[in-house]
């Protein structure tokens, strides 16, 4: 019997979809069909891929309804917020636009003695390995680039999202992306581990736990495969004395509690300089305490269910340990909160780094906020922390920002804005958020590998 998967809806604990897992020969056979039609595919004109890839996104536009209400039947994600296609749209839309450009090559000299140059050339099949929080712009983020440089994919959704990985499929081959091209296949963890132990792809792009990600790591051990990931986060914001205070609160909570704060990049830690303080954490009450916790199918609910009861046990628990450790908790228990995925978004003051909550990722609705007294505590604060995916600072001077964004051990600094993703700039991390290089052409750079020509003319 076929081992299968079954995707658990937030909404009501039922049972919204199952699947049968592919076997290891299953997988290993989609892995050499992917290699044995990226030769054809790379030579297609890179016009051509860029069209394909575009029309698969339009594609993907037509039924945004449809998307929306399939996200929260499988991670909770509100209907009122009508889904990612426009983040999904802007991420394809400026990799196409920048793909020529990007991949052309690099000409040292083109003499009547000598041509020299580096191309850039494709990885050949990419393994894209997409997580559940925002399923179509974090797996799009590789994948239109990837097959735009001519590579084959093939992705593995995350099981609490694997409608969408069939729909980003469906879209793709309906705008006549060859099928063995763009693959979603369901796998488990061993075959997952076997593909890339036996370099049946060419180039790993993780996006996931910190665990997950050491697990890529040790299967391509030796092989010498190119392994990109994007981990953990614990994401910190600064208010400085000079903030619009109204526009911190603003975009802080809504960074830290959209999307039931299940974004990479959500913001998990808030230091407010001592003169703000009192009065940020009173407006951050008040926005919070604004908020609808319901099912995500009613258009008046603002924050929806986690995506599974086993996420919201982990916050649950740091929430509870800070309890006992002294924070104090400003949001009392939602009429929705049921003890499991419906969880009451929680603001905690009197907070300390020995907590986890202010230590290790909640990817939940609770954030921790901390007086500082001048830019030197708040820098060291936001450093004392294992990950580094992006930091925000509200001021006014934005060159002081810039000075304070250079001491920050982060990939991404922000101001006076927050929880965004450019796709005309670098997404990458440090320390245990990982490493890699997504979008921007940076994202190019990083989906190909440069070959070197030394050509000496007769």
């Amino acid at each position: 019997m076929a081992q299968t998967v079954e995707l658990i809806s937030p909404v009501d604990g039922s049972v919204y979809l199952t699947r049968d897992v592919l076997s290891k020969e299953e997988g290993f056979a989609a892995a050499a069909r992917a290699k044995a039609a990226q030769p054809a595919w790379d030579a297609r004109p890179l016009e051509e891929r860029i069209a394909l890839v575009m029309r698969a996104a339009e594609i993907v536009g037509e039924t945004t309804d449809r998307m929306a209400l399939e996200l929260a039947h499988q991670m909770g994600r509100p209907v009122r917020y009508g889904g990612e296609f426009g983040g999904f749209k802007e991420r394809v839309d400026y990799m196409a636009k920048i793909a020529s450009e990007s991949l052309a090559p690099t000409m040292v000299e083109d003499s009547g003695a000598f041509r020299r140059m580096i191309k850039r050339v494709p990885w050949g099949t990419v393994l894209v390995i997409a997580p559940w929080n925002y399923p179509y712009m974090t797996a799009i983020n590789t994948i239109a680039p990837a097959l735009i440089a001519g590579n084959t994919v093939i992705l593995k959704h995350a099981a609490q999202t694997l409608q969408v990985g069939e729909r980003l499929a469906e879209a793709f081959h309906a705008a006549g992306v060859p099928e063995d091209v763009m693959q979603n296949l369901v796998l488990d963890h061993d075959t997952t581990g076997a593909l890339i132990a036996e370099r049946a792809v060419d180039f790993v792009n993780f996006t996931g736990s910190v665990g997950g990600g050491r697990a890529m790591e040790q299967a391509a051990a030796g092989t010498f495969l190119p392994v990109t990931t994007e981990l953990g986060g614990k994401d910190p914001g600064y208010v400085r004395a000079d903030a619009d205070l109204d526009a911190a609160v603003d975009g802080l909570m809504d960074g830290a509690f959209f999307n039931a704060g299940q974004c990479c990049c959500g913001m998990e830690r808030i230091y407010v300089h001592e003169s703000l303080f009192d009065a940020f954490v009173e407006k951050a009450v008040a926005w919070v305490k604004a908020q609808v916790l319901g099912n995500p199918l009613d258009t008046e609910t603002t924050i929806g269910p986690m995506a599974n009861v086993r996420f919201a046990r982990e916050v649950r628990a740091q929430i509870s340990e800070a309890l006992e450790a002294g924070a104090k908790a400003h949001i009392e228990t939602m009429a929705a909160d049921d003890g499991g995925a419906y969880l009451t978004p929680q603001i905690f003051t009197d907070v300390t780094h020995d907590m986890r909550v202010m230590r290790d990722e909640s990817f939940g609705p609770v954030v921790g906020i901390m007086p500082v007294k001048d830019d030197e505590a708040a820098i060291a604060l936001m450093n004392d922390c294992q990950f580094g995916l992006t930091a925000a600072i509200y001021t006014k001077d934005a060159e002081a920002a810039e000075r304070l964004g250079d001491r920050l051990e982060t990939g991404t600094v922000f101001l006076n804005r927050c929880d965004y993703l450019d796709p005309a700039l670098c997404w990458t991390g440090c320390k245990d958020t990982g490493r890699g290089a997504g979008l921007s052409e940076l994202g190019y750079q990083a989906l190909t590998r440069p070959k070197s020509y030394h050509l000496k003319k007769a």
